[in-house]
């Protein structure tokens, strides 16, 4: 099969996922059923190709419809997150000085790697630091891919579990006809011009920022109130979760198997973490937990966001603590490094 085919194969896999999780009435239908169907299918040895191509197109939708939540109410409130931010910094310190040496000691990685698959960082910045310093990318790769999978799962069961929360986006409909079409040319401007201008700043997650930071200029300024159409939303939605999913091609179920106990100890550990954080965080700075969480949980910064607005959160909060994560561990992964590199010579 040529490699359209298998990555229109991937997409039909992704969609019928997606599909059977939204009749099944799970949270986060299309992403997560895409994604396990897509990891379904490629652990299955089935010729899907991830289709990475279009994923800073799909990225650009979701940030403009993240970006869409920032209101002039909600940014009335920005002030108050000073104090949040401040602990949040207190957190990745926290999570770093366990989950490295947790990688290190339980998964016997050597200290380079176990440094950058247990940083809390995005998932690309740590794959191409790490790579540049002599790291094991793929045991990063699986690291920081079954994090996000595994937090996503655990996060949409809890908040619909225990919480009661319908975790399901799709059910605030937007219809297409209900976009104006001045609206939907500022949203496609947003995407394009966002896209562009995150990659030339050199933003982390730069398809995803640079939209998100341009709708969110456009909606509090006033100039638009519209938001993407709810058709679009769950095809990027099956689109990120099909590639997602199909990062696991070629992987070894022996290999997945000892990566997934491993990612599940890690995200439990960094989950119990960002729960004592957010009992802080609720009793002596009145946030809520459900935001505080989301904020802090180790997810991506896209998927917590759309998390977010699934559960009606303070997408704004929830997006600048994910944001100002990356940044840190960016500026921290360098400084640090040379510490780890000294471990590793013992």
């Amino acid at each position: 099969m040529t490699p359209v085919f298998r990555n229109i194969l991937a997409l039909i896999i992704g969609a019928a996922g997606g599909s059977a999780f939204y009749m099944l009435d799970l949270p986060l239908p299309w992403m997560l059923g895409a994604l396990f169907a897509g990891m379904a299918a490629s652990l299955g040895g089935l010729p899907v190709l991830p289709p990475v191509r279009i994923r800073p197109a799909v990225v650009a939708v979701i940030g403009v419809m993240l970006g869409a939540r920032f209101t002039p109410a909600v940014m009335d409130h920005a002030a108050a997150w000073s104090g949040s931010l401040a602990l949040l910094l207190v957190y990745i310190c926290v999570v770093a000085a366990v989950i490295v040496p947790f990688y290190r000691l339980c998964g016997k990685f050597d200290w380079v790697t176990a440094y950058f698959a247990g940083m809390p960082g995005g998932l690309n910045e740590m794959i191409e630091i790490g790579e540049a310093k002599g790291a094991d990318v793929r045991s990063i790769i699986l690291a920081h891919s079954l994090r996000i999978v595994v937090t996503i799962a655990l996060i949409a069961v809890w908040f619909r579990v225990i919480q009661g929360h319908a975790v399901n986006s799709s059910r605030n409909w937007v219809a297409l006809d209900a976009v104006s079409l001045p609206d939907a040319a500022l949203m496609i401007g947003c995407a394009v011009l966002g896209a562009f201008g995150g990659g030339w700043l050199r933003l982390p997650a730069a398809s995803f920022l640079g939209p998100m930071i341009l709708s969110g200029a456009l909606h509090l300024s006033g100039l638009s109130d519209g938001a993407p159409p709810t058709l679009v939303v769950n095809a990027a939605q099956v689109l990120l979760g099909t590639v997602l999913g199909c990062r696991f091609l070629g992987v070894r179920l022996v290999e997945l198997a000892r990566a997934a106990v491993l990612s599940l100890g890690s995200t439990v550990l960094t989950l119990a973490i960002a729960l004592v954080f957010c009992l802080i965080l609720q009793r002596f700075l009145g946030i809520g937990f459900e935001q505080a969480m989301l904020a802090l949980a180790p997810g991506g910064l896209t998927e917590m966001g759309l998390v977010a607005l699934a559960i009606h959160a303070d997408v704004a909060f929830v997006a600048l603590h994910h944001v100002v994560r990356i940044l840190v561990v960016i500026l921290l992964a360098p400084a640090l490094f040379s510490l780890v590199a000294r471990l590793g010579r013992r």
